[in-house]
């Protein structure tokens, strides 16, 4: 696609970077995957319906648990939002080992893009427990005592640098999302990807980065058709504001929009 003055080969090469990198940070790279199971890990064969594939799996050595289409979806969204001039940063809330982060940042080095950062949002400590009173929605949601949910933020860190990703134009954000994203609210975003899993961390995502995110950007939503509180967030946060941008399915658990109008002042 047109985004800079670049030749063909100069693209090949960029789409044959871009595809090398979704394939190493799924874990697709090879004909077999490694996987947890209750009797520990096991490897599976990866054919186009494996879990790993789709992103439906806890993988072992993956930098995200999103699947190829969901990593397609990014490139997708940042691809249109550089070729329109859409103006803005990048954001994932919920970043686990950081793997989709990298995708982005890895899409701006492709490019050629120096304005522009990716913030990584994340306690860096696994999930918060549900806050009843500001979110009784979450009660049966009991992620938080899940260890393997947890990254702490020098491991992500050493895998962007791992990937020669790590630069200043990657920010992390470290914390609950109650306490760090109101910080956030006059960034002005054209990506905001949202995998937080619970109705509180939908909506803190929501009400912090919604208002900041430019017309003409995405909102992506990791976790939409698999977790029904990060639904239910997203449904009641769009009623509130009157929100009809048609929302896309990505795949068995992801969904998109793009913001076609500011939200009423």
């Amino acid at each position: 696609m047109p985004i800079s003055g670049s030749d063909d080969a100069s693209a090949e090469l960029r789409q044959a970077y871009l595809h090398l990198l979704k394939r190493s940070l799924t874990d697709t790279m090879h004909e077999m995957s490694c996987e947890m199971s209750p009797n520990g890990v096991l490897l599976k064969h990866l054919t186009p319906t494996h879990p790993r594939w789709t992103g439906e799996d806890w993988p072992t050595l993956a930098e995200t648990m999103a699947g190829v289409k969901r990593l397609e979806c990014v490139q997708h969204c940042v691809e249109r939002v550089l070729e329109d001039k859409v103006p803005g940063d990048f954001i994932e809330t919920g970043v686990w080992r950081g793997g989709t982060t990298m995708f982005m940042r890895g899409l701006l080095k492709a490019y050629g893009i120096r304005d522009r950062s990716v913030y990584v949002a994340d306690s860096f400590q696994g999930l918060p427990p549900p806050d009843m009173a500001r979110y009784p929605q979450d009660e049966k949601i009991a992620l938080h005592t899940v260890p393997y949910l947890a990254a702490p933020l020098e491991q992500v860190r050493e895998g962007f640098s791992r990937y020669g990703l790590l630069d200043n134009q990657v920010v992390f954000i470290e914390g609950f999302f109650q306490i760090t994203l109101p910080r956030l609210r006059d960034r002005t975003w054209s990506i905001v990807r949202l995998d937080g899993d619970m109705y509180g961390s939908t909506m803190d995502g929501l009400d912090n980065l919604y208002p900041g995110l430019s017309v003409g950007g995405y909102l992506i939503l990791d976790d939409y058709y698999h977790v029904p509180e990060s639904a239910q967030a997203t449904d009641d946060y769009r009623a509130r504001h009157g929100i009809t941008d048609p929302i896309e399915r990505v795949d068995k658990f992801s969904a998109v929009w793009r913001k076609a109008k500011p939200l009423p002042s």
